[in-house]
């Protein structure tokens, strides 16, 4: 198959030989061409288990910023890749699916955004890091869930605020800190499937059960939930908690660091409300592979590509949220 082909499915779909060790060869490749592989913690347990990082977004951030790799592989979605990208301008980024996007990214077209911004010229853009890099060029600071309700308490409590794209993870900083942030229109549609009711019965099979909800989740599960927190404070919370069982309503990639992290616990998925299926996963996320990843080093592509414009205006709020997030501690 020759790059054309692959330009038109966004990935390169090479079939792999069978007999590879894929997990060797990609740690060769990955030494061989001083690569650094960084996996979100909704990627698959096959990817975080290889991946040099695992993390949340803004530890992804956090390490694209620092590392000293020539090549850094995103096993996330598109935006994650071009954060890195715009972070690292002389790095070559790659993803292994082009077509791993996000259903919050696209809830915000980056035109209609401007738009919405430039007719309210008095406030402070806040935008979640789920976006694009055209996005992020008309935003003043990005906020990832662990550091969102900090970065906007560090603003002057009648500071008038645009908060995009997520309603439900704007709705939730305003009910905790009593602000009035306006709020743009959008959602992930993997938090927003998440059952109000199959949870509640959950809880009646398992008594004790903690519920642990991402800030992306819908009002009433949050108010349903004993801790809610970004995926990186939810694991810390189960890890250094005495309790046994959890109800996890985020997406369930989380649940493979949870389970390596306390063998002993009981991690439970939230159900989403249209589905029989005991779990509830990204599609996007899940279109990330061993075998693309494997063929991502080999090949050096799809490789993630910003215009120089938009991220030389992208980068100035992902530094500001990199240097208040290390200001407080985050």
């Amino acid at each position: 198959m020759d790059k054309k082909d692959w330009l038109k499915k966004g990935f390169v779909d090479e079939s792999v030989d069978s007999s590879i060790d894929l997990r060797k060869e990609i740690d060769r490749l990955r030494h061989e061409k001083n690569a650094v592989i960084l996996a979100h913690y909704y990627q698959s347990g096959e990817l975080q288990d290889i991946a040099d990082y695992v993390g949340d977004s803004l530890a992804l951030a956090q390490w694209a910023a620092k590392t000293d790799a020539d090549i850094i592989v995103m096993c996330g979605v598109h935006f994650m890749g071009e954060t890195a990208k715009v972070l690292c301008p002389d790095k070559k980024v790659l993803v292994p699916d082009l077509n791993a996007g996000c259903s919050l990214a696209d809830s915000c077209p980056a035109e209609e955004f401007a738009k919405f911004v430039a007719e309210h010229p008095d406030y402070t853009v806040i935008s979640y890091v789920n976006t694009t890099a055209a996005v992020k060029a008309v935003t003043d600071v990005v906020v990832t869930s662990t550091n969102a309700r900090q970065i906007v308490e560090s603003f002057p409590h009648d500071e008038k605020i645009i908060f995009g794209p997520d309603r439900n993870l704007g709705g939730y900083i305003n009910a905790v800190t009593g602000r009035q942030m306006l709020l743009w229109d959008g959602a992930c549609h993997v938090h927003e499937q998440f059952s109000v009711q199959k949870i509640i019965e959950l809880k009646q099979q398992y008594p004790d059960a903690q519920v642990l909800a991402h800030p992306e989740c819908k009002g009433a599960l949050v108010k349903l939930a004993d801790v809610v927190g970004s995926t990186a404070a939810l694991l810390k919370y189960a890890v250094g908690s005495d309790n046994k069982n959890f109800i996890v309503a985020t997406e369930s990639g989380i649940l493979h660091e949870m389970r390596k992290k306390c063998p002993e616990k009981n991690f439970i998925p939230a159900p989403p409300e249209d589905s029989t299926c005991a779990c509830n996963e990204c599609n996007f996320m899940r279109l990330n592979t061993l075998e693309k990843l494997y063929n991502t080093l080999k090949y050096e592509w799809p490789e993630i590509e910003v215009d120089r414009a938009i991220a030389e205006k992208a980068v100035r709020p992902i530094h500001r949220m990199l240097e208040i997030s290390a200001e407080l501690g985050l």
